[in-house]
């Protein structure tokens, strides 16, 4: 009784926060993006991304994350694919978006190679393939993005782009719960109620689905009500 969905990323600035030091819209922020200084061209992208201290323009966030990308700031070229995924301040563009991906998970960041193993998977802006996305989502998972965790857990689950194994599945979907996702949280109670890559165990079944209710999983609020 798993209720299986696939994590898509459809916004990526907690990926981008990290560097920022709570920038403010100043003039000297504008002239050093002007004179080509690629974090306050960053900064300017994500402020007019996020709203944050101007009015929220996709136009000027695209316009100024692409300078940045430019000089292969690898933030700025995720949130650059963001914008094209989702058609926001350009025409949407899937193969554009993918190709940003591409640049920023060959770097080794862990949120881009998530997002290029879902695209994998989808068929977004590249042939579909479960195997090219299971790679993706392994490379992710084993930096300990929990996204991407509870993806390839649900590749082992499902047997897609892998052999299905209930244990690895159990892995994976443990280590990503106890990061607090929330999916993961909700397919692990199934597995412990279905003794599934583990020994059927109802107790800790009703854990998992009620740590994955109290965080707001509707599905798993429904099934405790008929446990």
């Amino acid at each position: 009784m798993k209720f299986f969905k696939l994590i898509a990323i459809t916004f990526g600035l907690v990926f981008s926060m990290e560097i920022l030091a709570n920038p403010t819209f100043s003039d000297d922020l504008l002239r050093e993006a002007e004179n080509g200084d690629v974090l306050a061209q960053y900064n300017l992208g994500w402020m007019y991304d996020n709203g944050e201290g101007v009015i929220q323009n996709y136009e000027k966030a695209f316009e100024w994350y692409s300078k940045a990308a430019n000089q292969g700031f690898a933030m700025a070229q995720y949130n650059l694919g963001l914008l094209y995924q989702n058609g926001q301040g350009v025409k949407k563009d899937d193969q554009k978006a993918f190709g940003l991906y591409s640049l920023v998970a060959n770097q080794g960041f862990a949120m881009a190679q998530n997002t290029l193993g879902f695209m994998y998977y989808r068929g977004q802006g590249v042939a579909q393939d479960n195997k090219k996305a299971f790679e993706w989502y392994e490379k992710s998972a084993i930096q300990g993005d929990d996204l991407a965790q509870t993806n390839l857990a649900l590749m082992y689950d499902n047997g897609q782009g892998v052999v299905q194994n209930y244990e690895k599945a159990f892995e994976w979907y443990s280590k990503a719960a106890n990061q607090g996702n929330v999916q993961a949280q909700y397919n692990l109670g199934s597995l412990y109620q279905n003794g599934q890559g583990i020994e059927k165990d109802d107790k800790k079944a009703f854990e998992w689905y009620r740590k994955a209710a109290s965080n707001g999983h509707s599905q798993a609020k429904l099934v405790l009500a008929e446990l």
